[in-house]
């Protein structure tokens, strides 16, 4: 069974243009303590339902981006282009886009 990956920019491709690096997650804020740390680098809610998740189109684009995906059946609800913050730009919330994946 092949599994079509809606890329945001190419579009619909086969699942194995592209990499997973796993679920969204959030770094810890200024100074974790060493638990905060630990839970950040080696833990994961690995959720049997809709899970958002860093993709990267190895054999395309070469673009990240994040997609909304159902564990359970493997269907794609939505991939989106994350906004860059940067200089100039206002501090982002709790509810933002989260930092770009260790490649």
């Amino acid at each position: 069974m092949s599994i079509l990956v809606p890329c945001p920019h190419c579009g619909p491709r086969d699942h194995n243009e592209f990499k997973v690096q796993g679920e969204v997650t959030r770094r810890p804020k200024q100074r974790p303590t060493l638990r905060e740390l630990t839970d950040y680098v080696y833990f994961r809610d690995n959720v049997a339902g809709i899970q958002r998740e860093w993709w990267y189109h190895r054999q395309g684009c070469g673009m990240w981006f994040v997609a909304e995906r159902d564990t359970r059946t493997n269907e794609f609800l939505k991939t989106e282009v994350p906004a860059p913050t940067g200089a100039g730009m206002p501090a982002p919330s709790d509810a933002a886009t989260p930092d770009m994946p260790a490649a």
